[in-house]
């Protein structure tokens, strides 16, 4: 009867820790995916090609940022520099690959917290530890148009 306990209490023991490994695996694959490069690591911004429209420049408040995609559906933050004037950076946290989002003068994170300035994309508060690759952009006619 020992040696069917000492069987049971192993079963059970090693189920548990599987378990406990394949939650553990679903709980990192969340947070990033082999598409997104890890922190430390420079990401290439979205490929645009000349020309594409972003946004409205008007559609912006001057010092803030604005969520906006590529024609190909690649995730982009916009921001207003000044009253003529934009900037855009990926929208991909360059820590796990989550994307960020704009709340006034600064993008955030919601995966990790990190924080992005909005108008440079340099790191505020980590984990990430890398800038958001910028995006070349032009203002023509009122929108915001990458160069």
């Amino acid at each position: 009867m020992t040696a069917e306990l000492h069987s049971r209490r192993t079963v059970l023991t090693t189920g548990a820790a599987v378990a406990g490994a394949a939650v553990g695996a679903v709980a990192l694959t969340a947070c990033g995916s082999d598409s997104n490069p890890p922190s430390g690591s420079t990401a290439a911004p979205p490929a645009a090609a000349p020309g594409e429209t972003l946004t409205a420049l008007s559609d912006i408040e001057v010092g803030k940022a604005k969520a906006a995609k590529t024609a190909d559906g690649k995730d982009v933050i916009v921001t207003r520099t000044a009253e003529g004037t934009a900037a855009a950076f990926s929208a991909i946290c360059t820590h796990q690959g989550c994307a960020v989002v704009p709340e006034g003068a600064e993008l955030k994170c919601p995966c990790h917290n990190s924080i992005f300035d909005a108008a440079t994309g340099a790191v505020k508060k980590g984990p990430a530890d890398q800038p958001l690759p910028s995006i070349a952009v032009k203002v023509t006619n009122g929108q915001v148009v990458t160069a």
